[in-house]
């Protein structure tokens, strides 16, 4: 490689929007750019990497938990592969459930100092948050805001005067003081943000075996296998608990029905992208709030996932689930 690839870590909990910011942040990509996008899901089945593979860059993607776990050779192989691509940015979307501090140390290592130019780090925050216990009491909350040097309050739309007081009265007690900050909605940030460089701070050692990097089969397949019309896979963690599913192209929801049982679901988090009757479809359900994208993309694997701090009833929601594609469970 000629030069150091320009590389964010652009993190957030679970809701906060990074997905939605990265889909605008590749709207305004220089045309003659080449980026790349790292994704990282606590599910363990891919729904962001499907939701950015319209607007044109490379994806790779680490689905089932922290990717910088299992001795970080599953974010090792999918950075590999990207940098072999030599792009001109590279993003880094950890889960919401992440650690942080692994990540960058894995990017500041020895290993990559050559080949990556690690960039400020930036985080997404829904203001609302900061005011209630569950989210400011959990570590990985905590962590993710506390080793960004961007800020970016999302979701203002949404938010009252009070929000927008207690996510203003946060950064200004922040120290050291942020590097920037912003209010935005729809996740919409400058560009130049991007090139604000890293403050100098202590990161994790890592550890992780360089011979360990090249084995190609620690890439995820989402692919179903011959004859099954759909997988199921479920992980669980920091005290959450997911659900996922991966239906053939083959069957098509129906659009009316499928917003009807997205709007019942009372669990934290759910995405998706589904082959419908009106053709495809992104869903995205937040604090009760489900929001609906029209997809270009053609005979794709319908995918959905569901997130919780409560262990769901995943057997009822399967049977309902597939019963809207003409799918019955044994």
């Amino acid at each position: 490689m000629s030069k150091k690839v320009p590389t964010n870590i652009i993190t957030g909990f679970l809701g906060s929007g990074k997905t939605t910011a990265i889909l605008d942040l590749l709207k305004q990509k220089p045309e003659q750019e080449k980026w790349a996008v790292l994704v990282n899901e606590f599910g363990e089945i891919g729904i962001d990497g499907a939701l950015m593979s319209e607007q044109g860059a490379l994806i790779k993607e680490v689905p089932g938990g922290c990717m910088c776990c299992t001795a970080g050779v599953p974010m090792s192989v999918g950075i590999n592969a990207l940098l072999r691509t030599q792009p001109d940015r590279l993003l880094i979307e950890p889960t919401g459930l992440g650690h942080p501090k692994q990540v960058m140390a894995v990017l500041t290592s020895e290993q990559y100092t050559r080949y990556v130019d690690l960039k400020a780090t930036i985080a997404f925050v829904d203001p609302r948050n900061l005011s209630v216990e569950k989210y400011t009491t959990n570590q990985n909350f905590n962590d993710q805001l506390d080793v960004s040097e961007v800020i970016i309050g999302n979701k203002v739309d949404q938010c009252t005067v009070q929000d927008i007081d207690a996510f203003n009265d946060w950064v200004t007690n922040q120290s050291p003081a942020k590097v920037f900050h912003k209010l935005v909605k729809f996740g919409q940030m400058p560009l130049e943000v991007l090139d604000i460089e890293r403050r100098a701070q202590e990161v994790l050692s890592a550890s992780h075996d360089s011979h360990h990097l090249e084995h190609a089969e620690l890439e995820p397949k989402f692919e179903l296998p011959p004859g099954k019309d759909f997988i199921r896979k479920e992980n669980k963690g920091q005290h959450y608990f997911s659900c996922g599913w991966l239906i053939g192209s083959e069957h098509k929801f129906d659009f009316d029905s499928l917003m009807s049982m997205l709007n019942a679901i009372s669990a934290e988090r759910v995405k998706a992208v589904m082959n419908t009757n009106r053709g495809c479809y992104a869903f995205n359900l937040v604090n009760g709030v489900l929001s609906v994208n029209e997809m270009s993309l053609e005979s794709f694997e319908s995918r959905v996932e569901v997130i919780d701090s409560q262990l769901l009833p995943w057997d009822e929601l399967e049977h309902v689930l597939l019963s809207l594609c003409g799918l019955t469970t044994k």
